[in-house]
């Protein structure tokens, strides 16, 4: 059984990752702003209630980590935040918001996890086909689509310098999936896959795909709206 960290788990695809995890035995840490009541009552799920965007809350993760598990097997930077606005109207602060959450708290939550992780260990980003070079873009999205581009080039360099360590980076790069901030980016739309069917996918990856991949993104996409 794993320790596995995942953020942005109050809702949607890390919701339901923790819960995966959790009921097939492996210790989980959920981070995020709120905690839903399915983890406290989950004697495998410990959480802490973290905003990324501010590094200085970090440090609950890695007192947590010091004074419990000793070791992380694999991280799951899922957390994410969203704007729709043409680029002319998003102000300076939320443009730096949107990269306080989407890049500067995944390198920060990395350099804290890091220490703890040993050969074998995974890192996965969950970026958009959005931040991926020569997709298809979307008129609004100027702030996530680049921050999504910035976190993929991040776990690139990444797989580089740890891969002596032994300690994989990929990214996967999501399609349309339903879930609340699909409906904040496209109101209206129907994914045709279901949040739960992208856990599916992502528990088998962070388990098993750094077997087979290094410094990879993957696109995970079978609808891009």
């Amino acid at each position: 059984m794993k320790n596995i960290i995942i953020t942005g788990t109050s809702r949607g695809i890390g919701y339901e990752l923790a819960l995966q995890f959790a009921n097939a035995g492996h210790q989980v840490l959920a981070i995020s702003r709120k905690v839903p009541q399915a983890f406290i009552e989950n004697q495998n799920i410990s959480c802490l209630a973290v905003d990324i965007s501010e590094e200085v809350n970090l440090q609950k993760v890695d007192d947590f980590i010091a004074n419990t598990w000793h070791k992380v097997d694999v991280l799951i930077h899922n957390a994410g935040a969203l704007i729709h606005k043409p680029f002319a109207q998003i102000t300076s602060q939320e443009f730096e918001y949107i990269y306080k959450v989407n890049v500067f708290g995944v390198a920060a939550l990395n350099r804290v996890v890091l220490p703890y992780m040993k050969n074998g260990a995974h890192v996965i980003t969950i970026s958009s086909m959005g931040g991926v070079q020569g997709t298809v873009k979307f008129a609004g999205l100027s702030a996530y689509s680049s921050s999504k581009g910035a976190v993929i080039t991040l776990s690139e360099l990444l797989a580089e310098e740890y891969k002596e360590a032994g300690i994989a980076f990929n990214v996967l790069a999501l399609g349309a999936v339903n879930t609340e901030m699909l409906q904040e980016a496209f109101p209206g739309y129907e994914a045709p896959l279901s949040a739960t069917d992208m856990a599916n996918y992502i528990y088998d990856f962070a388990l098993t795909g750094n077997k087979y991949f290094n410094g990879k993104v993957l696109e995970v996409s079978s609808s891009t709206p």
